[in-house]
């Protein structure tokens, strides 16, 4: 039987995609491990599938002063030691790894051992961690054809990024009855990430009178940021976190509204949503904004930048998004980052063969 290492973590972005490759890679006949760190949220998220799982020791890579890059590169040199000998254990065919601090000292040492690594960058531009990695990659995998002039010629790959196949699954009845809403009246979904996003929960609200005119809002706000005062209003339905029925939502839904980390994009590719995107821009690198702008550019998606965002533009790029939604659905067709999860499986073979 093959063998293969995933690997990546610290944000469940670096690991769902991971998460998404399981059913093909066992059909494919590979027996699957994973590498991460001790106690990530990797360790928290993989135990759901029966995958024997490594922690390691691992340190952040940080481009600003801190007292801790005097000893995190001690504990990412620990971890590059405890990885390789696992990999010298398992004796996997191929590692994949999906990004995050702990996949460095992974991937390095699976190139000291002559392993094969394919890693997969999200983001426009690659992160300090993939950097560091690209290096002792076979193949570079991406999302976005801008990124393509970032990596090696002969590395780089797109190949989109692996999208749960549950989503694409979805019963719009059953979000239909979840909600209390009509089958009558389009629905527009709002989700801001995990953690919620306080601007857009803002400004949706107060669009709320408007938009009920013409659509009914399913509302993914985040932790602890329910409105209370709003729990009785008729075609909105507000909901912290949902996990199982995040499917049914998007099979109900007919526009969304997101924020534009990678993995969130991609899955409304995926299901072929029509998006306005509003970025991250406070407080990040950046690349969510260079995330929206490619897609944007690519005709999948209307933009709004935070600080443009306010009640009676929201509501207008709404009307315009729903007026014009098959042709973003139609571009959404014709892209070339679809069938991610075959084509990372075509690399991950022909690397477990050489």
């Amino acid at each position: 039987m093959k063998k293969i290492v995933l690997t990546g973590g610290g944000t469940a972005g670096h690991v769902t995609p991971n998460i998404a490759l399981l059913p093909s890679l066992r059909n494919a006949g590979y027996e699957v491990f994973y590498i991460g760190s001790y106690e990530g949220i990797e360790k928290r998220l993989i135990t759901d599938f029966d995958v024997p799982y490594f922690g390691i020791s691992t340190g952040k890579f940080r481009r600003y002063f801190d007292l801790k890059n005097f000893s995190d590169p001690f504990r990412v040199m620990k971890g590059y030691h405890e990885a390789k000998k696992i990999l010298k254990e398992i004796q996997p065919d191929v590692v994949f790894s999906k990004g995050g601090f702990v996949s460095v000292p992974v991937v390095r040492a699976a190139a000291s051992l002559h392993i094969p690594c394919i890693i997969h960058e999200s983001d426009m531009t690659p992160g300090l961690a993939n950097k560091l990695c690209i290096p002792a990659a076979d193949k570079v995998c991406c999302n976005f054809p801008e990124t393509l002039r970032s990596l090696p010629v002969g590395k780089a790959v797109l190949t989109g990024s692996p999208i749960r196949s549950e989503l694409t699954r979805g019963n719009k009845i059953a979000a239909l009855d979840l909600c209390g809403f009509s089958a009558s009246k389009p629905v527009v979904m709002v989700i801001g990430g995990s953690l919620g996003a306080a601007s857009i929960n803002e400004v949706v609200r107060e669009a709320l009178p408007k938009l009920l005119e013409d659509f009914q809002v399913v509302h993914i706000c985040g932790k602890d940021k329910v409105d209370n005062l709003m729990l009785s209003v008729t075609g909105y339905k507000q909901f912290e976190y949902v996990k199982a029925e995040l499917k049914d939502l998007f099979a109900m839904a007919d526009i969304v509204i997101s924020r534009a980390g990678a993995n969130a994009i991609c899955e409304l590719l995926a299901l072929k949503k029509p998006n306005i995107l509003i970025p991250l821009s406070a407080g990040s690198r950046g690349d969510q904004i260079l995330n929206a702008a490619s897609f944007e550019e690519q005709g999948f998606s209307i933009v709004i930048k935070e600080e443009a965002l306010d009640c009676s533009y929201l509501v207008d790029r709404v009307q315009e998004l729903y007026c014009n939604r098959q042709h973003y659905i139609d571009n959404m067709n014709s892209s070339g980052q679809l069938n991610s999860i075959k084509k990372i499986m075509d690399l991950i073979n022909e690397a477990a063969e050489s």
